[in-house]
């Protein structure tokens, strides 16, 4: 079991600017927390091989900047991901799975921490849906959204590049997972300890296949398609 990240004191009175600040960093040091407690009930372990690069349907790399579509190894349940809002709310969008095999939902680019032109395996990276018409004014970068369900869900909102401990939910990686590959949340943007784990599919409710993590669902195995 991991230690808890270290707490620091600081004793010089502050102006508001950097109250502010440190209220904010205080939230996100609780988003954490929330990581290692769902990391102490889990019993799945992602392990991070060497880095190669990622291969699409075609066998050819995978290209930072360039459109495709995630769709499932699985075929004959649903579709590729897509964005959907929910319930009555414009905003935030979430990631979900087509509820049809034959579309290909909407496309990615990927844009790696290493700004490399090829994404590579085990490498912190975001992921930005493009092609999305929509009034919700939020980027369409992915971030991890905790709801009252205490399942994380993929969701819109997230920011794309500053690598550090304030936008450590917004960090991903593809993984090879045998002759596929899975999403994998495991930042390692910042000095803190955070949960590793695959992404998967949470079916909710209204019966919407949404792309989350959770320790009760399985790991979500995925190819690129070109789009």
């Amino acid at each position: 079991m991991p230690p808890p990240p270290a707490i620091c004191s600081i004793n010089r009175i502050m102006p508001p600017p950097l109250l502010t600040h440190l209220y904010t960093k205080m939230k996100t040091a609780l988003l954490v927390l929330s990581f290692l407690l769902i990391a102490f009930t889990s019993n799945r372990v992602v392990c991070a091989a060497k880095p190669e690069p990622v291969l699409d349907i075609s066998g050819q790399k995978l290209r930072t900047g360039v459109n495709y579509y995630i769709l499932p190894v699985i075929r004959g349940r649903s579709g590729g991901l897509t964005l959907s809002s929910k319930g009555n709310n414009t905003c935030p969008l979430y990631v979900v799975q087509e509820k049809f095999e034959v579309r290909n939902g909407n496309p990615v680019i990927f844009s790696p921490i290493d700004k490399k032109d090829i994404v590579y395996t085990s490498t912190d990276l975001n992921i930005k849906t493009s092609g999305v018409k929509t009034t919700c004014a939020q980027s369409t970068v992915w971030k991890l959204l905790k709801e009252l369900t205490g399942v994380w869900f993929l969701s819109t909102g997230g920011v794309e590049g500053n690598p550090g401990f304030d936008t450590v939910t917004n960090w991903f990686k593809i993984e090879k997972a045998g002759k596929d590959y899975n999403l994998v949340f495991c930042p390692k943007v910042c000095r803190c300890q955070t949960l590793c784990r695959e992404l998967g599919i949470y079916i909710d409710e209204s019966g919407k296949r949404h792309l989350a993590l959770s320790d009760k669902i399985p790991p979500f195995s995925v190819m690129f398609k070109r789009a």
